[in-house]
């Protein structure tokens, strides 16, 4: 994180060190194994490897896999793969369920202690007792039960005498708590699922407030990073931490959550748009998740200095998408090799040009980047152009091909439209041309200028290629809520925002000397944008490339 030396947390954790509360640092990151990773968490785990590594300390990967029911291995694979690639090893793999039995011992102390007793109420009654902002709750008819009948039902819970929903353990502290989250909330709850990790060992499982403040005591971690919407459950929090008499007790911190223009950053949302096909997958290149971003050809550089830039404060800012796709230009600069590529071809043949002669033109790979050489780009009588190139009657100031007009091809030489040949229909399908061969590039012609500069590709050696074009998924700002919980009116509101037009899909040509290319290679087609070769669809008879960003933006970094 050294990219913002100053923040909040960074002071908390150097004040920690400098005053012996603290003799190291030791942070986490956790996410619930219950979908794929987006670029909100990208931002939870710059801060938290980031910290740690500025003060040598160290970060724990951990899974909360407390919830059975909504969990899998697969994403417990994707998120490893996703923290490695954005550059971070972690120090130690840890899952929730490796310490279910040292919880279920917790738990049994608590209710010793008098501090957590078995509840018949079902859960729609523990909502309606629980009470409001502003009424307090009412005790449920179960809380007086004595210590030894409250564990031996929760021995029979563990036994598998119950059914879901029938009984559940609750934590006794205040029904009339001005904070909801301490009027006895729920530690324990019975549910006959397989679990990934335990399988069916277990019937009854934590909850995750119950859960993650005993793991970072357990893992003895010292400063437990999360978002604000965290804030107020922080009391309970240290309750659990104080009342199970953990020997480590870790200070939680919040931070403000990362909101991103025309994004969703909700896991619940991400997999109803895969469930419900909007998208190919979790890694489909419209969706916000670190493996759609990759997919896409962001880089992990750029998604680190994105994270970095936007800094670590309490508030949940929204930050314009066009910040991100900054980064990614200002990474691809300097690394993507320059090319040619046609999304609309248009045939023109230079007719003036020998029928049977293939000449070797040379061009620059990077001409920010001389080291990294040239190429060689056959030229011939018959090019394709981009359509949109060529205007048979245009407006002012349309400086490409019209009948009449002259054009220099990039790399090559002039060319004058003189014949426009079209279909049945009207249609504009070939375009005839001859060329000038003084002007040839490289040669030092000054004879006369031209305004207009076109790409093309040779038709007779070009490779065919299918270029995705990208909008926003989502085409009206999205907020992530507050946990995971909305309406069913908002619900719909949501599916409503989804861009039936986000995605374009071109069948057009590349350079021929493109013919070995790999899965993730990304370039930057001159005009188009930078483009990244597809890892799924690309086959051995066509390439597929998903454009990463356009050349441009009016973004400025202030």
């Amino acid at each position: 994180m050294e990219h913002n030396s100053s923040n909040f947390i960074r002071s908390i954790i150097k004040e920690d060190l400098e005053t012996g509360k603290r003799e190291n640092v030791y942070t986490r990151f956790p996410p619930e194994p219950n979908g794929y990773l987006h670029i909100g968490h990208a931002k939870s785990i710059v801060i938290n490897f980031g910290l740690a590594d500025d003060f040598n300390g160290k970060t724990n990967l951990r899974f909360d896999d407390t919830n059975p029911l909504k969990e899998d291995k697969e994403y417990v694979d994707a998120i490893k793969e996703d923290v490695a690639w954005l550059g971070y090893e972690w120090d130690g793999m840890f899952f929730a369920s490796d310490y279910f039995e040292e919880m279920y011992n917790r738990a049994i102390l608590l209710i010793k202690k008098g501090k957590a007793y078995v509840d018949d109420l079902s859960a729609d009654e523990i909502r309606e007792y629980r009470g409001t902002l502003k009424e307090p709750g009412k005790e449920s008819p179960h809380r007086a039960r004595s210590i030894e009948e409250n564990l031996d039902l929760f021995d029979r819970m563990r036994k598998g005498e119950f059914a879901n929903g029938e009984k559940v353990l609750r934590a006794k502290i205040d029904m009339s708590s001005p904070n909801i989250n301490l009027r006895d909330p729920v530690i324990y709850r019975v549910a006959h699922a397989t679990h990934h990790n335990t399988g069916d060992k277990w019937c009854i499982y934590p909850m995750y407030a119950f859960a993650h403040p005993l793991e970072d005591a357990i893992e003895g971690i010292t400063h437990s990073l999360c978002t604000t919407e965290f804030e107020d459950q922080r009391p309970l929090y240290n309750w659990v931490v104080e009342e199970c008499e953990m020997d480590n007790k870790p200070q939680q911190i919040e931070f403000g959550r990362l909101n991103i223009t025309n994004t969703v950053m909700s896991k619940r949302k991400l997999k109803q748009l895969v469930d419900e096909k909007f998208v190919d997958g979790w890694d489909d290149p419209r969706m916000p998740t670190i493996s759609g971003l990759r997919r896409k050809g962001y880089t992990p550089e750029a998604i680190r200095e994105f994270v970095k830039e936007t800094g670590v404060s309490k508030g949940s800012g929204l930050v314009d998408e066009m910040m991100l796709e900054h980064f990614v230009r200002e990474d691809l600069k300097l690394k993507a090799p320059r090319t040619m590529g046609i999304l609309k071809p248009l045939k023109v043949v230079i007719t003036n040009y020998p029928e049977d002669q293939v000449e070797m033109l040379e061009a620059e790979i990077n001409p920010e980047v001389p080291e990294m050489g040239t190429r060689q780009i056959p030229f011939s009588r018959e090019i394709y152009i981009e359509q949109e190139d060529f205007m048979e009657d245009p407006p002012k100031k349309y400086f490409r091909l019209f009948p009449g007009n002259e054009v220099r091809l990039k790399h090559a030489y002039f060319i004058k439209c003189e014949d426009v040949i079209k279909d049945e229909d009207g249609n504009v399908v070939e375009i005839h041309c001859t060329y000038d061969p003084e002007t040839k590039s490289g040669t030092g012609f000054t004879g006369r200028k031209v305004k207009g500069t076109l790409h093309w590709v040779d038709a007779k050696n070009a490779l065919p290629a299918e270029f995705r074009l990208y909008e926003p998924l989502i085409v009206e700002n999205e907020k992530e809520e507050d946990g995971e919980v909305q309406e069913e009116a908002e619900e719909k509101t949501f599916l409503d925002h989804v861009n039936p037009h986000s995605l374009e899909v071109l069948q057009g040509f590349i350079e021929p000397n493109m013919d070995s290319i790999q899965a993730h290679d990304k370039f930057q087609f001159f005009r188009h944008g930078y483009f990244n070769v597809d890892p799924k669809h690309t086959t051995q008879e066509k390439t597929v490339f998903n454009r990463i960003v356009s050349l441009k933006s009016s973004f400025k970094l202030k």
